[in-house]
């Protein structure tokens, strides 16, 4: 259970970075950087859940343990997952913080 914290922070540090270096573009293309920073959080949690949790195919593997009877390796997979959605998440809350809501 010590992957919880780096997963959380990998998420939230995905949605950020990749929104506010993402927001560069706009200053480029003549668009509004603030609403194109918004839709690029929106449009990367996703990426970022499945980046902190290191893939899916490791994940899977572990979950072979379910047919052997380890139903606790199910609910620490879902605790982690739990944990990078709530990262991406309030990555997400923060910026539309930041822009002025939505």
């Amino acid at each position: 259970m010590n992957r919880i914290i780096p997963v959380f922070f990998i998420a939230l540090g995905v949605v950020l970075g990749g929104s506010f270096i993402g927001s560069i573009s706009g200053i480029l293309t003549q668009q509004p950087p603030l609403k194109l920073m918004t839709d690029i959080a929106d449009d990367i949690k996703l990426y970022a859940i499945i980046s902190a949790i290191g893939g899916t195919f490791t994940n899977l593997r572990l979950l072979e343990g379910l047919f052997q009877g380890e139903l606790i390796i199910l609910v620490q997979q879902f605790i982690i997952l739990l944990t990078a959605f709530l990262g991406a998440q309030l990555g997400y809350w923060l910026i539309i913080i930041f822009c002025g809501g939505k």
